[in-house]
């Protein structure tokens, strides 16, 4: 099979309203060649006409969604696998949202949802489908990014990451991110971390307002015993781990740590973890879903 960690070509797919349309145009901007709303019908034919025009596949994102209909959608899964066949190197991209969110926005923009044009299904059924014809292709993907609780600047940056990076480049890049399980799994996370176990700073009084950036609560959480003890066992799993899913075509791995609000001990384990992958020579980024949240 081909390696497909640095394939020039991107085919993306996703729940209407998770925000193709905001990748796409960040793709524009890193320079990739993009194709919106293409028939699946016609994904190999447009493909094959790419090849033969130029020396090599440009970088090329194509996306092709449930807007060609419910019968269009297996000829995406179709299309990908005679690509496999052909030993044409391609990465899936799903693009997610919570219905939550999904919900939300179509009623802040009053648009029509793809599979009721006339607007007489409720948009709560109409999700819930969506989600159930899509199920194997996000099981598909090679890179899931839900866009719930990303900001635009977020998005960007994240982008940049997994498309901006030299084909040439071997390295494997790393994002960390904390997270409150009260708020829900982060869906684009390839690893979970739960750290619900260790000392929690949320009831210490005079580190209760305080978050896991802050040098007191930090130093709280890592000053724990058990604490050193996880980290450094789970550090060995990373570094074993690490360069067999690089030989495996992995270019990006994202961890998600995770406490009960994300405020305090994912927030101080992000950093930490971090700052260790760093000394093992990988490039890393760290961020924090939910550390603005007030925990109730």
């Amino acid at each position: 099979m081909a390696d497909r960690s640095d394939a020039n070509l991107l085919v993306i797919t996703g729940m209407s309203g998770a925000g193709k349309s905001r990748v796409i145009m960040e793709l524009q901007d890193l320079g990739w060649f993009c194709i919106d709303n293409l028939p699946p019908a016609l994904l190999t034919k447009v493909v094959e006409g790419m090849r033969l025009s130029n020396e090599e596949m440009p970088r090329t994102a194509i996306v092709a969604d449930i807007r060609a209909g419910r019968a269009a959608l297996p000829q995406i899964s179709r299309a990908l696998d005679c690509w496999k066949r052909d030993g044409l190197a391609y990465r899936l991209v799903f693009i997610d949202a919570s219905d939550e969110v999904i919900l939300r926005r179509y009623k802040e923009n009053r648009r029509p949802h793809p599979l009721s044009p006339d607007g007489k299904r409720s948009l709560t059924k109409c999700i819930a489908e969506e989600r159930e014809l899509l199920e194997s292709l996000r099981g598909e993907a090679d890179i899931v990014i839900d866009t719930s609780e990303t900001a635009a600047r977020q998005l960007k940056e994240k982008l940049g990451e997994l498309f901006l990076n030299s084909p040439d480049d071997d390295e494997i890049s790393i994002s960390l991110t904390s997270f409150g399980f009260k708020y829900g799994l982060p869906s684009d996370a390839d690893m979970v971390i739960d750290v619900r176990f260790l000392p929690n700073p949320y009831y210490v009084p005079e580190l209760k307002a305080l978050c896991g950036l802050d040098q007191e609560v930090a130093d709280y959480v890592l000053g724990s015993e058990v604490t050193w003890s996880f980290m450094d066992k789970y550090m060995d799993l990373l570094a074993f781990l690490l360069p067999n899913y690089r030989l495996e075509g992995k270019r990006h791995f994202t961890v998600a740590v995770g406490c009960t609000g994300g405020r305090h001990r994912s927030v101080a384990m992000t950093e930490e973890l971090a700052r260790r992958i760093r000394e093992l020579g990988y490039t890393v980024t760290a961020s924090h879903r939910d550390i603005d949240r007030k925990r109730g």
